[in-house]
């Protein structure tokens, strides 16, 4: 869908719903930047792309760490330009179970360091590419929990609903320059961050999910890559629910 040629950056590609998109992207003719913290994960993920034929490059980069972020900037524009960001890394793992009083101030920040911060970080330093080009694509991940409003996982939640409205003001400053911005907000899906979830959250989905089915990270890399597209062009500032009708806003 128009991603032939195209450079897009992926961060938190290294597992999970990230290395998903990583390979559905790349498949789809896109030279993939796996932005990942851990190496090792990035790494094998830009090998496995590179094995069945696509264009992958990793970039160590957190998300939270100015400096970081500068340096995938400047690896960004030293080589070729950029059409694509998916904003994708964030932390889920082992964060709830906390009634909202009982959450630390550091549990908290924590959190918005990484969920909320790291997206507006990212996205201020490649802007100015994309905006220099006078064309591109911003997808935020964000979550069907921030719409739905699960219990005990508050600055998660927060977190997500700040990445929803982030999304918003972006599509409003960056529509008149080619540059549309749109979230993509999954529900809980099968993977290493699903693990440590309690199984009555699971079991709630699956009872209240019109389609009941566990979600799988595939089921979501069509909607990321359509919004990618030039077949999007005209689509900003939304917010695409993908969990199987949990949440139907």
């Amino acid at each position: 869908m128009g991603l032939h040629g195209r450079r897009v950056v992926i961060t938190g590609a290294g597992r999970g719903l990230g290395e998903a998109m990583a390979h559905a992207i790349a498949g789809g003719g896109a030279s993939v930047v796996v932005a990942e913290l851990v190496a090792e994960r990035g790494r094998q993920v830009v090998s496995d792309i590179q094995a069945a034929g696509g264009a992958a490059e990793f970039v160590q980069t957190d998300v939270s760490d100015g400096s970081s972020v500068a340096y995938l900037a400047a690896h960004i524009s030293s080589g070729g330009g950029l059409w694509g960001l998916v904003n994708n890394a964030g932390l889920a793992d082992a964060v709830g179970g906390k009634t909202f009083w009982d959450i630390t101030p550091d549990e908290w920040d924590r959190i918005q360091a990484t969920n909320a911060r790291g997206p507006w970080l990212v996205s201020r330093a490649l802007a100015p590419q994309m905006l220099a080009a006078g064309e591109g694509r911003i997808v935020n991940i964000a979550s069907d929990a921030a719409l739905y409003g699960s219990p005990r996982l508050a600055h998660y939640i927060a977190s997500k609903g700040a990445l929803l409205a982030l999304t918003r003001a972006m599509a409003r400053e960056l529509g008149d320059h080619g540059i549309t911005v749109n979230a993509v907000a999954p529900g809980l899906t099968e993977g290493p961050s699903a693990e440590q979830i309690p199984a009555e959250r699971h079991e709630l989905y699956a009872a209240n999910r019109a389609i009941s089915r566990p979600q799988q990270p595939s089921d979501i890399t069509g909607a990321v890559t359509f919004l990618l597209s030039d077949e999007a062009a005209y689509i900003t500032g939304q917010t695409m629910v993908v969990d199987g009708g949990f949440v139907m806003p």
